[in-house]
């Protein structure tokens, strides 16, 4: 099976930045600054989900009794009521 397989890819403003990396020699070839990229962005989802994953584990420890949802549109609403009729903070 086939594990590289040849891509055409429009970068934009970004050919800029690819450009010097290679000019820098910083890359050898786009295709090594392209995959570095992918890694990166993997890098990041992950910790973007375990930063999702830390605070949803927060919340549910969180030994805060529960708002209603009832209670929380309630208050959703007179909030945007009130700023609906001119009581703008900071205004």
């Amino acid at each position: 099976m086939r594990t590289n397989k040849p891509i055409t890819v429009s970068l934009g403003k970004q050919q800029t930045t690819l450009d010097a990396l290679l000019a820098s020699g910083e890359f050898d070839s786009a295709s090594e600054a392209v995959r570095a990229g992918l890694r990166a962005l993997e890098r990041e989802r992950e910790v973007v989900e375990e930063v999702m994953r830390a605070k949803i584990r927060e919340a549910l420890d969180d030994p805060r009794p529960s708002i209603p949802a009832k209670q929380v549109f309630a208050d959703l609403r007179a909030y945007h009521e009130e700023q609906r009729r001119g009581g703008k903070r900071g205004a």
